[in-house]
């Protein structure tokens, strides 16, 4: 029987293009990867989601002289819940989507995230409103009074995305069952709001369909096209909406370390030793 972690401990990557070796010990809150271009920051997620996608099939994945493992807390766990956020904006490049898409607005690599996120948001909202009702319908009274509170981290979705995007008037319709927004007279669509905040928009959604559950969330420079003020709150933001979050990412910005997280940052150099010959 599967049963699913909590977070990730540890990630282990044995030949590391050819010539180094990565064992990275992991927080269960907050980890954060530096070092300068070229280092491997960038290669060292994408391998340890590479294997996740494969985790189906095998527990280490060797290749092109390359074993990575990951190790999980609980240890006899056999997989973990996880989100990849993609922060760059670029042209959608897969052309086989493009064809299929019934929205033609979804146009770049974020649409794509935030077109994907709409309908989990959808699923989300079904499956809050089916609790909300169980609960309701209790015949135990405490279990009834807990049912105001399974949509709260709804509201303080909006409410943080509403603060995020005042400077510019835009808040959410909270009257809509997909994510809309009114600014002034205008209802818009998530495919009309800057990269900046279709990033933004993307990364707390991304948490909140989480639904609160144990996750991993994993980061590429979340920086990349946010105002530096959303880049040091972003990691509180992240972990108000879903304490249960671990957060792996990689970053060049002081900015986003600047708000207490500075014991979270790791140099790729101090987790990195030579291939044994």
């Amino acid at each position: 029987m599967e049963k699913k972690a909590e977070y990730i401990k540890r990630i282990e990557i044995i030949g590391l293009w050819g010539r180094k070796n990565i064992v990275w010990d992991l927080r269960p809150d907050v980890n954060i990867l530096s070092g300068i271009n070229g280092i491997g920051k960038s290669t060292i997620l994408n391998a340890s989601v590479h294997l996740l996608d494969m985790l189906s099939q095998a527990i280490e994945r060797n290749g092109d002289k390359m074993k990575v493992k990951i190790h999980f807390e609980p240890e006899d766990a056999t997989f973990v819940q996880y989100d990849v956020i993609r922060s760059f904006d670029g042209p959608l490049l897969h052309s086989d989507i493009m064809e299929k898409m019934a929205d033609k607005n979804v146009k770049t690599e974020l649409d794509w995230q935030v077109y994907q996120l709409q309908r989990r948001y959808l699923d989300y909202q079904v499956n809050i409103g089916n609790r909300i009702i169980e609960l309701l319908t209790s015949e135990d009274e405490e279990e009834r009074a807990k049912a105001a509170q399974v949509s709260v981290p709804k509201k303080m979705f909006q409410d943080m995305v509403d603060e995020l995007f005042k400077e510019t008037n835009k808040r959410i319709d909270r009257k809509s069952n997909e994510i809309r927004f009114i600014q002034g007279d205008e209802l818009l669509c998530p495919y009309q709001l800057s990269s900046g905040e279709k990033q933004m928009l993307v990364i707390l959604l991304t948490v909140l369909v989480q639904d609160n559950q144990y996750s991993v969330l994993f980061m590429d420079e979340p920086e990349v096209s946010l105002h530096i003020e959303w880049q040091q709150q972003m990691i509180f933001l992240i972990r108000k909406l879903n304490p249960h979050a671990q957060i792996i990412l990689t970053t060049h910005s002081p900015a986003v370390i600047m708000d207490g997280w500075l014991d979270a940052v790791t140099e790729v150099s101090d987790i990195s030793s030579g291939v044994n010959k």
